[in-house]
């Protein structure tokens, strides 16, 4: 169950001419950018955890870096990092799981082991879906990705007891959305193609993911432009 909503102000995003916070003075600073997939999941879990007064976000112009991120804070030069007791770590999947279990708020992941073992396998695949479906936009978009979609449907009826991955909200769910979400604007504009046509079960998920206050902060606020970026990127010849 995630925690009840608090909708806050978006800071502006630091650039190359921005000085930077006031670093390692014991203040939780979750770096990201607005635009970027692997960042959101983490925003979510921070959303969703109700740690927005203990998690400060500084999101992060990624088309012009201030210098001092790299040099100061995170040497690799990525979002999303966190700065949390005087040392900085990174990697989207590994930040969602050390906040689940450093923090408080309700736990992302259910007691059940058949539920654990199933979050483990998903949340791996995950690393095997995005790049996947990434791959079919310069391919047989429609084919290579439908099986992709078609694994997550199957996936999504394992358990009876709720609409999401594990049955109720976890860390699985967090580590798919913000690509199913980039997905499903960019592939009917691209391809014609609904991702949810024939997926009564992943068209629901949807449907139970809009509903959570915690992840409605992090959407794509201007998918026009999403489109945009894909199509320059994946669709011009």
């Amino acid at each position: 169950m995630a925690a009840p909503s608090v909708q806050e102000v978006l800071p502006p995003s630091l650039d190359s001419t921005s000085q930077p916070p006031s670093l390692f003075d014991g203040t939780t600073r979750l770096y990201i950018s607005y635009q970027c997939p692997y960042a959101q999941r983490v925003w979510i879990t921070r959303n969703v955890k109700g740690l927005q007064d203990k998690i400060n976000l500084v999101p992060i112009d990624l088309q012009n870096r201030p210098d001092w991120y790299k040099e100061k804070v995170y040497p690799p030069n990525k979002v999303p990092s966190l700065e949390h007791n005087n040392k900085v770590i990174g990697e989207s999947l590994d930040l969602v799981k050390y906040i689940d279990s450093n923090f408080e708020g309700p736990s992302l992941l259910p007691d059940d082991p058949e539920k654990q073992k199933f979050a483990e396998e998903l949340i791996a695949y995950s690393d095997t879906f995005v790049p996947e479906i990434y791959r079919s936009f310069m391919r047989d978009a429609q084919t290579l990705a439908g099986a992709q979609f078609d694994y997550l449907e199957k996936a999504l009826g394992k358990f009876d007891d709720g609409p999401f991955f594990l049955g109720q909200f976890s860390q699985v769910d967090i580590a798919y959305v913000p690509f199913i979400e980039r997905f499903q604007i960019f592939m009917p504009a691209g391809f014609n193609y609904d991702i949810t046509s024939g997926r009564p079960k992943l068209a629901k998920w949807i449907e139970e993911m809009d509903k959570l206050d915690g992840y409605k902060q992090t959407k794509v606020l201007e998918p026009e432009k999403l489109v945009e970026y894909y199509k320059n990127l994946f669709l011009k010849a």
